[in-house]
């Protein structure tokens, strides 16, 4: 597959065109393309093939910041290659613009623009990409151009040399996705892990699925051309002590429940892939200027025998900061349910026989970011980590008509009929506060009116408890008859029909059952805390290969860890 890119189309959120930029041939204009792909049902999938065009088109889409990018082609290109290209145009844009990427932005500023989607793609095929290498490429007019812009400066008189040719090319750097000729006035190495996490667990807690999706970011502000190696541990200890007790935690087959820590590894071209297959866990790379994406990894979070055991038997929990739990079909006609949540604040080191991989010595606590945690660490350390932005997200049945009663006994909690979902949202202030750390939600779940109840004069229209009528017509005593047929006295009384209460309310619960959610998910951030375990045991700058650096430089350098869940931790009933 060698096909080629054609053009790139920005619309903003009213569908409104605010960039068109042609590579090669005569593709679709925008505005024949635009209603093609909104004629697709939603949800839209990123590669949409329209087959009744002129030439047969590859659409292929990505929406970021109210943007909708449109890449077209009409030959056969590898898919993945495309929906990258079209993240780096991003992430260009927002190297150059600033984020967020706004469609006035753009506009504001067309003539970077063009330069970057030329640089970027070269008669449709993919060039250059990475943001160092296009900082020496696209000209971004500074703060004195615009003040000096429109006064004639003399300029210094230049002679044309016949030996010399008209144009000078630049020279291209030896390492293309760092700049030439770097320089700060402060040096500093900076490292930040965030894993988003995606578990998935029973109604009796047992994990059926565990996953935490890492990526470490880094940022280097070092002058010159540094070396740097980055170690990194597991929950298994240092692997200063040997090679083979880091390829023990990092290469597959030999981790933990017999399987890598590490899985699915990616990594940016800066790193060399040789250290990292003789000695795993071990990053060597010559960073580029400034912020920038090192590595992403996947790591099955899954306890050993959780899958051995075959659903027969107590399994090892993951280990997760928040516990949720549901219980549903509870009151006299089963239409309530209720949602626990149970902050876990202190975690246990990972167990040596193979436990989970989510280990934390320290304590946990949920204190603002500036304070200070257990023992005095300071809060959002590894030695102090903190829970902050809680919420639990509870998504209802098509038939339930309304919440009449919402009872949670910390936090806002609000229902839209529309969505369909109960939102329960916990600050950080209740989070803090002393107490057992175990908050609850109540919920009375109003279903459709049926026919056998539009006649019922009791009836509540509206579910929130407010009827038609006020009155009551039962008699205040009583009746009593007395049958002395059988020689035996017998009262019957009002209360003759029970059974047809009974038998009402057992119809109610069946009713009801129908009603009650199917699962509940949370969100969350830890900070100071990865549900992997995995840490950065050292960052060092290699002296002897590193260039332009001057003598007795030691840069500052920090690491900083953080565990995301948006919605990524699932309970089902």
């Amino acid at each position: 597959m060698n096909g080629v890119i054609e053009a790139l189309h920005i619309f903003d959120e009213h569908n409104a065109l605010v960039l068109s930029h042609i590579y090669s041939s005569r593709p679709l204009s925008a505005n024949h393309l635009l209603p093609l792909y909104l004629e697709h049902p939603v949800p839209r999938p990123n590669l949409i093939y329209l087959p009744h065009t002129n030439p047969p088109t590859l659409v292929f889409s990505l929406r970021h910041a109210n943007l909708l990018l449109l890449l077209t082609t009409s030959s056969e290109v590898e898919p993945l290659l495309v929906l990258e290209f079209l993240h780096r145009v991003v992430d260009a844009l927002e190297e150059f613009l600033g984020a967020p990427v706004l469609a006035h932005k753009i506009e504001a500023n067309y003539h970077v623009v063009a330069q970057l989607l030329t640089e970027m793609c070269d008669a449709g095929t993919v060039n250059t990409t990475e943001p160092n290498a296009l900082r020496d490429l696209v000209e971004v007019e500074g703060f004195m151009d615009k003040l000096l812009g429109n006064l004639n400066l003399p300029t210094k008189p230049t002679f044309a040399n016949p030996s010399s040719p008209l144009h000078t090319i630049s020279p291209t750097p030896a390492l293309p996705w760092r700049r030439a000729n770097v320089r700060h006035t402060s040096n500093e190495l900076y490292a930040d892990l965030v894993e988003t996490l995606c578990v998935t667990l029973a109604p009796s807690g047992r994990p059926l699925a565990a996953f935490a999706n890492g990526t470490i970011a880094f940022t280097s502000k070092v002058s010159g051309v540094p070396d740097i190696v980055m170690t990194l541990t597991g929950p298994g200890g240092s692997s200063s002590g040997s090679r083979s007790s880091t390829s023990s935690r990092f290469a597959g087959g030999s981790g933990l429940g017999g399987a890598g820590l590490v899985d699915l590894p990616v990594f940016h071209p800066c790193v060399r892939l040789a250290k990292w297959r003789e000695q795993p866990g071990v990053l060597s790379f010559v960073p580029p200027d400034g912020r920038f994406t090192l590595a992403g990894y996947e790591v099955d979070l899954m306890p050993s025998g959780a899958l051995e055991s075959g659903g027969l038997g107590p399994a090892a929990p993951v280990k997760l900061p928040v516990t949720l739990e549901i219980k549903a079909g509870l009151g006299l006609t089963g239409a309530d349910f209720e949602v626990r949540l149970q902050i876990n604040r202190v975690f246990g080191p990972a167990s040596a026989g193979g436990g989970s991989a989510a280990g934390l010595v320290s304590g946990f606590g949920s204190g603002p970011v500036g304070g200070s945690g257990p023992g005095g660490a300071r809060a959002g350390t590894p030695a102090a980590p903190v829970l902050q932005d809680v919420s639990v997200s509870v998504p209802l049945p098509a038939g339930v008509r309304n919440l009449s009663e919402i009872r949670p006994t910390k936090g806002d909690a609000t229902y839209n009929p529309g969505d369909r979902a109960l939102e329960w949202v916990i600050s950080n202030k209740e989070l803090n506060q002393t107490g057992s750390g175990v908050f609850a939600l109540r919920c009375t779940v109003v279903g459709q009116a049926r026919e056998d109840e539009e006649d019922d004069e009791d009836a509540d229209p509206t579910g929130f408890g407010f009827g038609d009528s006020y009155h009551y017509d039962e008699t205040y005593q009583a009746s009593t008859t007395t049958v002395k047929s059988t020689g035996r006295t017998t009262s019957t009384t009002a209360a003759a029909g029970l059974g047809d209460v009974g038998e009402r309310d057992e119809r109610k619960v069946a009713q009801n059952r129908m009603l009650m959610p199917g699962s509940a998910s949370v969100s969350f951030a830890v900070k100071g805390w990865l549900a992997s375990g995995i840490k950065v045991e050292s960052i060092q700058l290699d002296q002897r290969k590193s260039r332009g650096l001057g003598e007795g430089v030691k840069p500052y350098k920090g690491v900083k860890y953080l565990t995301v869940s948006r919605g990524g931790v699932e309970i089902r009933c």
